[in-house]
């Protein structure tokens, strides 16, 4: 028997790049929840994010709702490339005015988040999407309805 890894990995891909999704978005959701509705330790370390204040609240917002559609790979692409864009703007607002570097600023998790979400939406879903079958039933239902009647 012949073992290849690079053969192994290529066909592991789609379904290790599914659980990256998934625990990616499942993080990202956590942490919207903590803001919105004190979970998890709360915002910040307790309590909630006041309502409909800027940044804040919109950023959690896009937190919970983006993190779940990422993890259920629905809408996945749009998804994290709006997820993506939060946390480079998180970073540059935030953190990046205290000082240049992540380290420093404490700004790590906002850059892995935007860089790792911004490779979802390159490299698209994986295995296990909600996508997938949007878009079969998409196929599914095209497919069935009539076809259009020629006109002279």
């Amino acid at each position: 028997m012949n073992f290849s890894l690079a053969a192994t990995l290529r066909t592991a891909r789609p379904v290790v790049q599914a659980v990256f999704r998934l625990v990616t978005g499942f993080l990202f959701a956590c942490h919207g929840a903590a803001s919105l509705f004190g979970v998890l330790g709360g915002s910040h370390g307790g309590g909630t994010v006041p309502t409909l204040q800027w940044p804040g609240w919109w950023a959690a917002v896009i937190e919970l709702v983006g993190g779940v559609l990422v993890s259920l790979g629905l809408f996945t692409r749009v998804a994290a490339v709006v997820c993506s864009g939060s946390m480079a703007y998180a970073y540059f607002s935030v953190h990046q005015p205290h000082a240049l570097f992540p380290m420093v600023n404490g700004g790590e998790p906002a850059v892995l988040f935007c860089w790792t979400f911004l490779l979802i939406a390159c490299l698209g879903p994986g295995a296990y999407a909600l996508d997938a079958l949007v878009k079969r039933e998409a196929i599914t239902t095209a497919d069935e309805s009539p076809a259009p009647v020629p006109t002279a």
